[in-house]
């Protein structure tokens, strides 16, 4: 069954290829005019609004776990997948000399947290080297290699960034759970990718809603194994300080929790779209559409074991000399003004990417258009 392309349901500039939905990703139109009727309803009357503002984000958070299949009791909302796993790290119990592992494919922020955690508590990162190619057994043992009786915690990913992998974090949690070492799963692009994508054993999952649902941004979720709640708490110290989970991060003291509430609209849009199906077949779209990015480049895709549904990589030429990420930047930034292209531009293990996504408002001819046009970038430069 093939899918046609719904971008009268966004409001994005139809002038550009927009083809990097995994980093920010896009707010529906009719979400956004329920968070334009919520933020109206807030400043018609400030009091009324954040008088009844705890038992409405209490519901809103309960539909998002149920989306989740999460146990609503240890689900509680965060901005975002970086602020889950920094308070993770918080809750863990770290001491001078342990240490913190995490692989190469480990989010920047994420890396920073464990780092900044490593610094305050007298603590050591390890970086466990995985190759893009490892199969996941491969990548098992490298993990297990890293552990041993001064491991703290694992923070593992559960869909890479730069590399847009899927990674096997039920059999990483079971292998963490055997070795009593807790284990953190940054599951920031698995809401929508992965159908119930909370893993069973693991200690703390974070995941973002702004992706693959398209919510607004600043939603997110923090699931909390239930030995862990009663010392996991957020970021800021507020009036919630003595509820239980997951009250005490409902309200971080005044904010704008209209993403919070709108959230579920951009579930329904979802549902609506048949996203299921539709995932499937716009991945399969995308590993065609790719591949003739890549030919128009001389290049192929990489051999990623298990890539994500509706991510590809795209190796770009070696002739592209950009090795820092301000420079990876300037590359994405000169794409989108000269071409009309959105692109994220990876790197790992020495190569450069492209990093290509589809949503529901792709067609097939965004990425012709992408070939025709990218490798005139590349070659002026």
């Amino acid at each position: 069954m093939e899918f046609l392309p719904r971008p009268e349901l966004w409001s994005l500039d139809p002038r550009a290829l927009h083809l990097n939905h995994g980093s920010y990703g896009a707010v529906p139109r009719r979400t956004q005019h329920v968070a334009g009727g919520l933020r109206s309803e807030m400043e018609s009357n400030p009091m009324a609004w954040f008088r009844g503002l705890p038992e409405r984000l209490a519901a809103s958070r309960r539909r998002l776990a149920e989306y989740l299949g999460a146990d609503p009791d240890g689900f509680a909302l965060v901005p975002n997948a970086s602020a889950g796993v920094t308070v993770a790290l918080s809750a863990v119990p770290i001491a001078p000399g342990e240490r913190i592992v995490l692989t190469d494919h480990a989010y920047g922020a994420v890396r920073y947290a464990a780092e900044r955690a490593g610094t305050l508590r007298g603590a050591e990162v390890v970086t466990v080297p995985v190759p893009l190619e490892a199969d996941d057994d491969e990548l098992l043992a490298a993990v297990a290699d890293a552990l041993d009786d001064r491991t703290a915690v694992v923070v593992i990913d559960q869909i890479s960034s730069a590399t847009a992998r899927v990674f096997p974090v039920d059999r990483v949690a079971r292998l963490c759970r055997d070795a009593d070492v807790p284990v953190i799963v940054d599951g920031a692009h698995a809401p929508g990718l992965i159908d119930q994508p909370i893993v069973d054993g693991a200690d703390f999952w974070t995941g973002n809603f702004h992706k693959w649902p398209c919510a607004p941004r600043g939603t997110a979720g923090l699931f909390v194994a239930e030995r862990w709640r009663d010392r996991t708490k957020p970021l800021i110290t507020s009036w919630a300080e003595y509820d239980e989970l997951p009250a005490r991060f409902d309200q971080q003291g005044t904010g704008d929790y209209v993403p919070w509430l709108a959230a579920p609209t951009s579930l329904e849009v979802l549902e609506a779209l048949d996203w299921p199906r539709r995932r499937s077949w716009l991945t399969t779209m995308l590993t065609e559409a790719s591949t003739i990015v890549a030919k128009a480049l001389g290049t192929s895709l990489p051999d990623v074991t298990t890539p994500a549904p509706t991510m590809r990589l795209v190796e770009l030429p070696a002739s592209v000399a950009v090795t820092s990420e301000s420079e990876r930047a300037a590359l994405a930034a000169q794409a989108s003004e000269r071409i009309g292209a959105e692109l994220a531009i990876t790197a790992f293990g020495g190569r450069l990417f492209v990093r290509l996504s589809a949503h529901a408002y792709n067609s097939f001819r965004d990425y012709e258009l992408l070939a025709e046009r990218l490798p005139t970038l590349l070659r002026e430069g």
